[in-house]
């Protein structure tokens, strides 16, 4: 009987770890998703932060260029990361688990990528009164100076993903929702 627990242990063991490498794998985006999804989601939340500058008439030319730049990377490394993710969590769900996902994973992925690519050029500017590089000052520099920055993307930015990003996130995850219930990934 001893000899037959630490078999069962370590089938069950294998088992378990190819269903959770199977699992990865089948969350997986396809290159054609990312070479279609990535560009096309870039360009819906650089256009949402165009749209909504606009409405607000902010006479933001100076460095819309750069705002726009800033949007658009951030939807282009999100889309990759956040359909992994929901993927990943709604695996062999219901339709209406899917697009809970799909939401949730990009909208935190949008924001997430997108508020820390602003951190990093905030962190960028403000570096040049920063202590040397490695010392336990510049450690704390670092940590406050990029959360006080996404807190401001977070404050400031993310009414830039508004109207016309909040129906690019509805449009993409019905679809993407209803696009994985329909295939056997």
């Amino acid at each position: 009987m001893t000899d037959e627990a630490p078999a069962n242990r370590s089938i069950v063991s294998s088992v378990v770890r190819r269903s959770a490498r199977d699992r990865i794998v089948r969350a997986l985006p396809t290159l054609r998703e990312l070479a279609v999804g990535s560009p096309l989601w870039a360009v819906s939340m650089a256009i949402s932060a165009w749209h909504a500058l606009w409405l607000r008439e902010h006479d933001a030319t100076y460095h819309l260029r750069d705002i726009l730049l800033l949007y658009a990377m951030g939807g282009l490394l999100a889309w990759p990361l956040s359909l992994f993710a929901a993927r990943c969590l709604a695996q062999g769900r219901a339709f209406e688990t899917r697009l809970a996902a799909f939401l949730l994973c990009l909208i935190a992925g949008t924001i997430g990528v997108t508020g820390c690519l602003f951190s990093l050029d905030y962190r960028t500017f403000y570096s040049q009164w920063h202590a040397a590089p490695g010392t336990p000052i510049w450690f704390l520099q670092f940590l406050f100076t990029s959360v006080s920055a996404f807190y401001q993307f977070l404050v400031l930015g993310v009414r830039l993903y508004l109207p016309v990003g909040a129906t690019a996130l509805v449009l993409a995850s019905l679809w993407l929702a209803r696009s994985d219930g329909s295939q056997q990934r």
